[in-house]
């Protein structure tokens, strides 16, 4: 079959080798090198491409075996490239890198076009769907079959072979440009900072806020005594923290303008092509926008359903920001400041507000967060909830010396179930933010395939002789991400196509939203939140507080999501060109937007819905999925508490462990009982509930 081609040995590249060592193999980051992407990435597509003709030309009537399953086999050798591929672009981006990403990532696209627009592999799977056999198929194969047939239909496999050149080409140009944009953003956050050149300009910031400031200068050989990095996850607490109202503000400015400053790396231009080409695919696929063809394999379906449910929770929220801000801007004006609350002074008054209203201070709660506890406190919830066990591993080859390296087992058996990675700290070429990957998915068709997935975030490291601290906000990040993950590794299907996260986009967020409850559970709390000097843990005083003021600013965090999921929705539901600025300003001030607030994603910087597709018109997803989270969480508090054993147990068998074998409606009527209901997040949002 491959008799013309170079063998993997002879081209002697590392990255087409196969995956050697325990756990069924691991990639081998100490042998990668960045010029090797190009040439192996076209041998694998040119190995796939081969292996798609084979089963389109076999000359024996379609079955499950020679045509569905024969799809899940192929294609292994691109898997574990673009796995490690994905790894450089999130983690490891550089110049070298970014040229060969420019390049190959409109290959990587054009394969997936190459597999849709094949008429007659999809004359196989059709045949087979419209079958009377399928009825003697396994649900799980069921499944799979219609995934892949409807698929097909989505992505054209019934056009004329015109409109399926037309998409194909919108394909290659959109995967061109979300690289362009991630490329841009990425450059935007690296080169851009705040200079602290006083110690005045630390007044107000905690100590290892300062400390990490002092590093980061360090890191980037500047002349001054410390520098902010243009990450949320070092904004966010200056603007939180700082004495310093005019500092504050620069450093609000740089960090809502990125994408947005009319240089070499502004975004505006690129999202409008991705934007204008998003419509034209739509159009030719059959549906009258981008959003209607997005949520015709999602949950909510219909784009009038998430508008619905935004508007829904939106009045409230704007009404809790509203008390708020009157909070805020009495304790101002006692102060004998002449201003108005801008964007910039939101997180740092609704911190005194915070302490005065209910006697916590952040910077109290954070002395209590260590991340290496936290981390622990993860591992024990996911024992006592999923009888799941930790053990680090040091000779598994890792990509960058701050990763790390956990076997997961089942803690009864000792039976390893898969492999976690764990990348925390922020640096120079790793893109903001945090987010779960999946390198390898769980898997039986090849024997017992384990998962091998990853947390990643931008926390800070500070002085390394002291332990790492992070705010509640990011606590809370660390138990999501780990939520994702879990849903991976607790994965128990047979196809691949099928496993861990591969459910619908509004679906995904359920089971990571969901474990960011059990942080501020009393047993997690009394456990792992040790004061970072004395060891104590956190007083029953502080855990009650803590209690009380749950729901407290929660009206910011409502806003600032679902502007930007308004926003999200409405470019997609447009099919007209727009331009970035004045359409903002459109959608912000027909819903109400309060002038204190700013979305959480500016268009030009919104990476979830311009770096790809996976969240265009669907950024939605997390108040969607927040909705089915309160009213799970709900289960556990009906019956014995958050550590309840039988809950835990069905969330296993009915969520963590299907993947996407059977549909996800139905898959949480079988965890719930019934379909989930929106009043659970108002109560859980402690919003008031319309009649």
């Amino acid at each position: 079959m491959y008799l013309f081609m170079k063998t993997p040995e002879e081209l002697d590249n590392s990255l087409l080798r196969d995956w050697s060592g325990p756990y069924g193999g691991v990639p081998d980051f100490t042998a990668y090198k960045v010029s090797d992407f190009r040439p192996a990435i076209e041998f694998a597509i040119k190995e796939k491409l081969e292996e798609i003709d084979a089963i389109t030309n076999n000359p024996e009537k379609p079955t499950f075996e020679n045509t569905i399953k024969a799809l899940e086999l192929s294609g292994d050798k691109l898997d574990r490239i673009h796995a490690v591929y994905g790894i450089y672009r999130s983690n490891l981006s550089t110049p070298e890198f970014n040229i060969v990403d420019t390049e190959m990532s409109p290959k990587l696209a054009e394969i997936s076009d190459r597999l849709y627009q094949n008429e007659k592999l999809f004359s196989r799977i059709e045949a087979l769907y419209k079958s009377d056999g399928k009825q003697n198929l396994t649900k799980e194969q069921q499944r799979l079959l219609w995934l892949y047939y409807t698929d097909f239909v989505r992505e054209g496999a019934e056009l004329n072979q015109q409109d399926k050149d037309k998409v194909a080409k919108i394909n290659q140009e959109l995967a061109g440009l979300f690289t362009a944009f991630s490329q841009k953003l990425l450059a935007e956050e690296n080169d851009q900072y705040i200079e602290l050149k006083t110690e005045l300009d630390f007044d107000g910031l905690p100590e290892e806020v300062k400390n990490a400031a002092i590093a980061e200068a360090k890191e980037r050989n500047l002349n001054v005594l410390g520098c902010i990095g243009n990450t949320r996850s070092s904004i966010e607490p200056f603007l939180t923290f700082s004495n310093k109202r005019s500092l504050r503000e620069q450093a609000f400015d740089v960090f809502v303008k990125r994408g947005d400053n009319k240089n070499e790396n502004d975004t505006n231009e690129i999202l409008v092509s991705i934007l204008k080409l998003r419509a034209e695919k739509a159009k030719i696929l059959g549906f009258a926008n981008f959003a209607e063809w997005s949520l015709s394999n999602k949950m909510a379906k219909d784009p009038q359903k998430t508008l619905d449910l935004m508007n829904s929770v939106w009045k409230p929220a704007v009404d809790k920001v509203k008390n708020d801000v009157s909070a805020m801007q009495e304790m101002v004006d006692n102060d004998g400041d002449n201003f108005k609350i801008q964007p910039w002074d939101y997180r740092y008054y609704a911190e005194k507000v915070r302490k005065a209203k209910y006697d916590l201070d952040q910077n109290e709660i954070k002395q209590y967060l260590q991340l290496e506890n936290l981390r622990e406190g993860m591992f024990w919830t996911a024992g006592e909830l999923f009888d799941l066990g930790f053990k680090q591993l040091f000779d598994v080859p890792v990509y960058h010396s701050d990763v790390r390296v956990w076997e997961v087992n089942n803690k009864n058996t000792r039976e390893p179930i898969g492999l976690w990675y764990f990348d925390p700290y922020a640096r120079v070429g790793k893109r903001s933010g945090a987010w779960m990957n999946s390198h390898r998915d769980q898997q039986k068709i090849k024997g017992n395939v384990l998962p091998i997935v990853s947390n990643n975030c931008n926390f800070i490291k500070g002085n390394s002789d002291e332990p790492v601290l992070i705010s509640w906000d990011d606590a809370t990040t660390l138990f999501h991400e780990f939520g994702h993950a879990l849903h991976g590794l607790c994965s128990n299907v047979t196809y691949p196509s099928l496993s861990g996260t591969s459910v619908a986009r509004d679906y995904v967020e359920f089971p990571s939203q969901l474990l960011e409850h059990w942080l501020a559970t009393p047993e997690v709390l009394n456990k792992f939140a040790l004061h970072y000097k004395t060891n104590e843990p956190l007083s029953q005083s502080l855990v009650e507080r803590i209690g009380k003021a749950a729901n407290f600013n929660e009206g910011f965090a409502t806003v600032e999501t679902i502007s930007s999921s308004f926003v999200d929705m409405k470019l997609h539901l447009t099919t007209e060109i727009i331009d970035p600025h004045a359409f903002e300003k459109k959608v912000l001030n027909e819903i109400n937007m309060p002038s204190e607030i700013v979305m959480r994603h500016r268009i030009p910087q919104f990476a979830h819905i311009f770096s790809s597709d996976g969240y265009a018109a669907g950024y939605y997803s997390y108040l969607w999925a927040d909705v089915i989270n309160a009213d799970a969480y709900e289960a556990f508090l009906e019956a014995g508490g958050p550590f309840d054993k039988k809950i835990s147990e069905r969330l296993y068998k009915t969520v963590l462990s299907v993947g996407n074998t059977i549909d996800n409606e139905e898959m949480y009527k079988n965890f719930r009982g019934h379909a989930p209901q929106s009043d659970a997040l108002m109560r859980a949002r402690n919003f008031p509930i319309e009649s």
